[in-house]
């Protein structure tokens, strides 16, 4: 498993490529070799770039959902829906493909974040915004997400 660190503030040119920050290269650098999966977001309108081997530890728990379950077809419909596999090309550079660029409404100005196994790119606006939407729910939230006794004790 890949824990990345960092929060990237980069340009995409006019074809949709951006040149990955040379610290973000270098953590990813041990599982670039495997390619990458590119999808839209869950919960926003940002892009995720998934290291192949994260990727495939999440398919293989998404294959465990019982197919004759119409919820569980519907959702890997929609989680799938978009994906594609990308690579850095030799000079670094990411192509994010366009339809993905648009769903994250991804134009010149990008920041590129680290979310622990995975890399989540967005807009610079909208990651700015959805920062300080939360920041005034974060401490409620990390509360309620890390408080709990036994989510610490999952943590150690």
């Amino acid at each position: 498993m890949v824990n990345l660190i960092g929060t990237y503030e980069c340009k995409a040119d006019v074809k949709g490529r951006v040149m990955v920050p040379a610290a973000l290269k270098k953590q990813l650098a041990p599982v670039a070799s495997s390619g990458f999966i590119i999808k839209r977001a869950v919960f926003q309108n940002c892009l995720e770039l998934y290291p192949m081997d994260e990727w495939n530890a999440l398919m293989a728990k998404m294959n465990s959902l019982n197919r004759f379950n119409r919820k569980n077809v519907d959702f890997i419909r929609r989680f799938t829906a978009g994906v594609k596999q990308v690579e850095l090309d030799a000079t670094g550079r990411l192509n994010i493909p366009k339809d993905l660029a648009d769903f994250a409404g991804i134009t010149k100005e990008i920041t590129i974040s680290s979310a622990i196994n995975i890399v989540e790119i967005w807009d610079k606006a909208k990651y700015e915004q959805a920062i300080d939407d939360a920041a005034s729910d974060f401490a409620d939230l990390a509360e309620e997400v890390m408080g709990d006794a036994d989510a610490t004790n999952e943590l150690s």
